[in-house]
C-alpha cells in the first residue's frame, strides 16, 4: 500500500490552493472605494488591503495572530460570511455556477490543522466539467482550498492511504500520530529481522547451495530474498524516515526564539499613508500589504503574484533587498553571527525553490542556529538548529529524496523513485504471497519436518 500510493503521489499530490492561485483568482482593488484608513493600524503586525465580495476591505493581523476585517469604505466590521456570501465568492473566483453551498467543520480535504482558524468552512460545489469543490473561509471570506474530481479520486489511492489520512483519524492529531508510530514501528522490526535472516541464508563463498546458487529458496521466495537483499537497506530507510515524519518523542523539535524577542523583532506595520499616490503606483493590484516583519516598514504590492513589488512605507520608493539583516541577531540570545549568505539556489538544508532567494544567517550559539529570512520583508522563513538539520537528513532527504543534484533533473528523480518503489512492491507482494501460502497449509501433526536446506 505504501509503495503503490507513493507512486501515485509523484503525479497527483495532495490538493492545495497556493497563495499564487489565490492571488490569481482575486479581484483587482477598487481604489475608488478606499475612503478610510484601517483603525488601530499602528499596533498591527500586518495590514492587507484587498477585495471581499466586491468591496475593498482592510484585513488587520495583530501580534498575537488575532484578525479583524473592516470595510475600507465605512470603517465598519464587514458582515459575517453566510451561504449567499460564500456562493458569490466561489462563483466569482472559479468563473462557474455554484450548485450547492454547505457549512462544514472538517472533511477529507480540510482536515489539516492549518485550516483551523478558517473554520467553519463553506463548501461550494461548482457546475463545471472538472467537478470542482471550493472551500471559503468564514474568517476572511476568501477561498482557502480547492479540489477537483480527478484529484479526489487519485488521492484516495495516493495521499490518504500513504499518510493514513482518513478524516475520522486525522482530525485527532494525537491519535493519528500514535497510529502512524505503532503501524510503522512493527514494520521496521519486520524489515530489520527479515534482512538479517536473508543475510544468514545467503552463501557467496565456495559452499553454495545445489547448482551453485547463493539462495536456498525457489519460486516466490527467491524474489523475496533477492529483492530484500538488494534494496533492503534503502527500503528500510524509507520506512524509518516515514516513521520519523511524526517525530516520535519530539526528539527533533529543535529550539525556538524567546517570545519577547520575536515580538520585538516583528515590530509594527505602521499606518497606511498617501493612499491616492499608492493607488496610482499599484494600478490593478489584487492585494497591498503593509508589513512590519523584522521592523522593516515596507509595502508589498501583490506579494503572492508573479511580479511582486516592494516599496518603502515612508517614501514609497522602490525598496532594495537587505542582504545583512543584523536586527535578526536578537532572535538568537547568546549567539554571534558567524556568516551571512544569500541563497539563490536550493541546497541540502534549503530545498524549497518557491521561497528563493533567502538570506541565511549562521550563529555560534550552543545549538548552532541558522536563520533563513526573506530578504524583502525580513520575515523569518525558517529556524534551524543542529537538531533540525539532523532531522532534515533523517526524514526529508531520505524519504522524499529531494537532493539538489537529483531534483535538478526531474526525469532522473522520477526514475530513481520508480526503481526503488518497484523493488519495494516486489518485496512486499512476494512477502504477502509467501505468507498467505504458509497460512493456508494444512496443520501438520507431530514434529515439523526440515527441508534439505535447513528451512522448516
Amino acid at each position: 500500500m505504501w509503495f503503490a500510493s507513493g507512486l501515485v503521489m509523484i503525479y497527483v499530490p495532495y490538493p492545495a490552493l497556493t497563495p499564487a492561485q489565490m492571488a490569481a483568482g482575486a479581484e483587482p482593488i477598487d481604489w475608488g472605494g478606499v475612503e478610510r484608513p484601517p483603525p488601530d493600524g499602528a499596533t498591527a503586525r500586518r495590514i492587507t488591503l484587498e477585495m471581499r465580495d466586491g468591496v475593498p476591505v482592510w484585513r488587520i493581523e495583530g501580534a498575537e495572530g488575532e484578525t479583524q476585517v473592516r470595510s475600507a469604505r465605512t470603517g465598519a466590521r464587514v458582515a459575517p460570511v453566510d451561504a449567499a456570501y460564500a456562493r458569490r465568492v466561489a462563483a466569482r473566483f472559479a468563473g462557474a455556477p455554484v450548485v450547492a453551498v454547505a457549512p462544514i467543520g472538517h472533511d477529507q480535504w480540510t482536515v489539516a490543522g492549518g485550516f483551523d482558524r478558517h473554520r467553519p468552512l463553506w463548501k461550494a460545489t461548482l457546475a463545471d466539467a472538472a467537478g470542482t469543490e471550493l472551500y471559503v473561509s468564514s474568517l476572511t471570506g476568501q477561498p482557502v482550498q480547492r479540489t477537483t474530481r480527478t484529484q479526489r479520486v487519485w488521492n484516495w489511492l495516493g495521499s490518504v492511504p500513504h499518510w493514513l489520512y482518513p478524516t475520522i483519524l486525522r482530525r485527532d492529531g494525537g491519535l493519528w500520530r500514535q497510529v502512524v508510530m505503532w503501524v510503522s514501528g512493527p514494520c521496521i522490526a519486520v524489515a530489520l529481522t527479515g534482512m538479517w535472516i536473508g543475510i544468514l541464508r545467503m552463501r557467496l563463498g565456495r559452499r553454495r547451495y545445489r547448482g551453485g546458487r547463493v539462495t536456498p529458496y525457489r519460486g516466490w521466495m527467491v524474489w523475496h530474498h533477492v529483492s530484500g537483499l538488494l534494496g533492503g537497506v534503502l527500503l528500510t530507510g524509507w520506512i524509518v524516515s516515514g516513521w520519523l515524519s511524526v517525530d516520535p518523542g519530539r526528539v527533533f523539535a529543535g529550539g525556538t526564539a524567546p517570545v519577547e524577542a520575536m515580538r520585538a523583532y516583528a515590530g509594527q506595520a505602521g499606518e497606511p499613508v498617501a493612499l491616492d499616490r499608492l493607488a496610482a503606483m499599484a494600478g490593478p493590484a489584487r492585494s497591498v500589504v503593509w508589513s512590519g516583519d523584522g521592523g522593516w516598514r515596507r509595502i508589498a504590492i501583490d506579494p503572492a503574484g508573479p511580479h511582486p513589488r516592494w516599496l518603502d512605507q515612508a517614501t514609497l520608493a522602490p525598496a532594495a533587498p537587505i542582504d545583512r539583516p543584523d536586527a535578526a541577531a536578537m532572535l538568537v540570545p547568546g549567539g554571534h553571527v558567524t556568516g551571512v549568505a544569500r541563497l539563490e539556489r536550493p541546497d541540502f538544508y534549503w530545498a524549497n525553490p518557491a521561497r528563493l532567494p533567502v538570506v541565511r544567517m549562521r550563529f555560534d550559539d550552543r545549538a548552532a542556529t541558522w536563520l533563513y529570512l526573506d530578504p524583502m520583508s525580513g520575515a523569518v522563513v525558517e529556524r534551524q538548529d543542529r537538531v533540525r538539520r539532523a532531522y532534515r537528513w533523517a526524514y526529508t532527504l531520505l524519504h522524499t529524496w529531494d537532493w539538489p543534484w537529483l531534483t535538478a533533473w526531474r526525469p532522473g528523480w522520477t526514475a530513481w523513485m520508480w526503481f526503488w518503489s518497484i523493488a519495494g512492491l516486489l518485496l512486499s507482494v512476494s512477502g504477502v504471497v509467501v505468507g498467505w501460502r504458509r497460512l493456508c497449509r494444512p496443520a501438520s501433526r507431530g514434529r515439523v519436518k526440515t527441508s534439505p536446506s535447513g528451512l522448516a
